[in-house]
């Protein structure tokens, strides 16, 4: 299959299971701490992800998939197509607002990203992306990232980066909430990157993401001209789990550069 096939298939497997999602939310939920309480996993969480398992063996044998809930394949390198899959992105607001989560999905050959898709199951917006071919909301194209200043933005952080904390000097970051027009947080890394390719934030980071968070993004981004990386202007490894901001082109190097600053004691 070539790109506009693989493309319309995954859309395809996406929105059906978004659909299985909606109607999860009528039946009893079974919810288990993984690494502390407010890491969550539902049966809806792992249920979706078995379906993207089958669907991908059924439609592209071929293809690996990663998951975050561990039912996909072992990756160690970027051989061939690999999808990248959150089920649910954002599961403590699926919980407990039944919205603002999203599934998001990278499907990368060799390790370069080629198709992008952030869906927020509760609106049916889709976000979606092919290398080369620019990003779409709900099929119509995306713009480029239009140029703004500091003073005007609105950035995306989790409020306990403004406290101490062993990664950044919090300071800094106090003075980045000072300084632009206003922050948010919205529970869920997948639709605050939706949010900056969009427009709708000028910036968004944060401590400790994994290739699922971001996979999907990053195609994404790359189409309207946002810029991804680590807190210290690197690539993000989608092998590890790091630091991973994304921000419109103008505010990046500044972010990075004077209010992330690691911590050195």
């Amino acid at each position: 299959m070539n790109l506009v096939q693989i493309d319309e298939v995954a859309q395809s497997i996406i929105k059906q299971a978004g659909e299985r999602i909606k109607a999860s939310l009528h039946t009893q939920m079974t919810i288990t701490e993984k690494s502390s309480p407010s890491d969550l996993v539902t049966n809806i969480d792992m249920e979706t992800e078995q379906f993207f398992v089958s669907q991908v063996n059924q439609h592209f044998p071929t293809h690996r998939l990663l998951g975050e809930e561990g039912f996909g394949d072992t990756i160690t390198d970027w051989d061939g197509y690999v999808w990248i899959v959150d089920p649910i992105d954002g599961t403590t607001n699926f919980i407990n607002q039944q919205r603002n989560f999203c599934i998001t999905v990278g499907i990368y050959k060799e390790g370069i990203g080629e198709l992008g898709y952030i869906y927020q199951v509760m609106t049916g917006e889709m976000i979606s992306a092919t290398k080369g071919q620019g990003a779409f909301q709900n099929g119509k194209q995306l713009p480029k990232l239009a140029t703004t200043q500091f003073e005007d933005s609105l950035i995306g952080v989790n409020a306990s980066w403004v406290a101490p904390n062993r990664h950044i000097d919090h300071t800094k970051v106090a003075e980045l909430v000072k300084r632009v027009r206003g922050t948010r947080s919205y529970g869920s890394a997948a639709l605050e990157i939706s949010y900056v390719v969009t427009g709708r934030l000028d910036a968004y980071f944060s401590m400790r993401l994994s290739a699922w968070d971001v996979a999907g993004g990053m195609v994404i981004a790359e189409e309207v001209g946002a810029i991804c990386g680590t807190l210290g202007g690197g690539p993000f490894d989608l092998l590890k789990n790091q630091p991973f901001i994304i921000a419109n082109p103008a505010l990046f190097d500044e972010i990075i550069t004077y209010y992330l600053t690691p911590q050195t004691t």
